[in-house]
């Protein structure tokens, strides 16, 4: 049986509240000192949570293998991610409130900075202004409508974030990335590997051709390259696998995309992350659900540009803003993890297991003296499957009935 099937069978409503907070990329590596970010991190609020709860070290998907963001969330949420693959296209359309046909196919797409040569010089386009993104976004969509016979439509995702989507008959989602992922290249020409895939990919590179035409004189976004190609797919929600009533914080759409996929309602933040905005927005919604997924991206994008020192402070921040204020709210059961690792050290997403802290009444404290990779590896959880989450949050929550007689 599966372990979805199992929760199936076995979940029940309950008045008990889960708070999981994940703070994306959270993992590290040591840094100059020798230490990790986490380590380096002054989060007295953290380390006293940590003495108080049970911790250890999870991979998101199988040791060795580096997640990306939709993997990392899927196992959160207890979807195996080795089960369920979900495009990024599909997470990041319905993360701006793109309402998918099952035949649509879906890509994310970054704004990019080509050289006179056509090479990429920066992946982010210097990480420009959302507002910046949504010109050009609505410019590619009033010079692009329609490509032999599919419709285009174009969308703004998140600063240099946006959004493909292609409507027609016969379209195939088995294409290949343009995004090379590293610099000093061109965008590659994407390839289908089905029939009704290759008609995709003629119409994406199509695409392509034609918004660096648009984009020509633009700086410093005057590129596209598009990846994750994907099709809606068929999905159980919460409220059918745990009889949970989930609500979803988060600024970045990627992650909304994900909860709505989930069947979590979205609570609509500012474009902007802001920290005590979040606990806002936690606090006058705590009342209508019993599980709430909160999400900080800042940790992320400050590892993946290698500053140490800048995702430093994004802890402390949370450590000063929203630990305090999830404590204050009671929760039956608490989390907090990371959907992946992002050391400063390799600016990008890594193979490291992510640290996770779970606190409840009905546990028996590891006291361990601070949180961070070092301490959370002798914890009592050990190294797991971050997947295995799920049925501790609803274990500790009383939200699972015995199996069998």
């Amino acid at each position: 049986m599966e372990p979805l099937e199992l929760f199936r069978q076995v979940a029940t409503r309950t008045d008990s509240k889960i708070v999981v907070l994940i703070m994306d990329g959270l993992g590290g590596a040591p840094g100059p000192e020798g230490r990790s970010e986490l380590e380096v991190a002054h989060t007295p609020h953290l380390d006293q949570l940590a003495s108080r709860s049970n911790c250890g070290l999870a991979d998101p998907v199988i040791k060795g293998v580096t997640p990306g963001s939709g993997p990392g969330h899927l196992a959160i949420f207890g979807y195996d991610p080795l089960v369920w693959e979900i495009g990024r296209g599909v997470l990041e359309a319905l993360g701006t409130g793109f309402e998918l046909e099952p035949d649509d196919v879906a890509a994310r797409g970054n704004f990019v900075t080509l050289d006179e040569r056509g090479n990429i010089v920066d992946r982010r386009a210097g990480r420009i202004p959302h507002q910046e993104g949504e010109r050009l976004c609505q410019l590619l969509q009033e010079h692009i409508t329609e490509i032999d016979g599919v419709r285009v439509f174009v969308r703004v995702s998140k600063e240099y974030r946006f959004v493909l989507v292609l409507r027609g008959e016969g379209l195939g989602a088995d294409v290949e990335d343009s995004d090379p992922q590293r610099v000093g290249v061109s965008p590659k020409l994407v390839k289908g590997r089905d029939e009704a895939s290759e008609r995709t990919a003629a119409v994406v590179n199509k695409f392509v051709t034609l918004a660096g035409e648009i984009l020509r004189n633009e700086r410093p976004a005057n590129g596209v390259v598009l990846r994750g190609f994907a099709k809606r797919p068929a999905m159980p929600t919460f409220q059918e696998l745990y009889q949970l009533r989930p609500a979803a914080i988060a600024t970045y759409p990627m992650y909304r995309g994900l909860a709505r996929l989930a069947g979590m309602e979205i609570i609509q933040t500012p474009p902007e992350e802001d920290l005590e905005g979040l606990v806002g927005l936690l606090r006058a919604h705590y009342d209508a659900h019993d599980y709430f997924y909160v999400h900080v991206k800042k940790t992320d994008s400050h590892g993946e540009d290698g500053n140490f020192q800048g995702k430093v402070n994004v802890i402390e921040q949370v450590d000063r803003i929203i630990i305090p204020a999830l404590l204050d709210l009671k929760p039956d059961v608490l989390a907090i993890t990371g959907d992946h690792s992002t050391p400063c050290m390799l600016a990008s997403h890594s193979w490291h297991p992510v640290p996770y802290l779970l606190h409840a009444k009905t546990l028996t404290p590891d006291g361990l003296a601070g949180f961070n990779e070092r301490e959370f590896a002798r914890g009592s959880l050990g190294r797991f499957r971050l997947v295995e989450g799920m049925g501790l949050l609803l274990a500790h929550a009383g939200k699972l009935i015995k199996y069998g007689a």
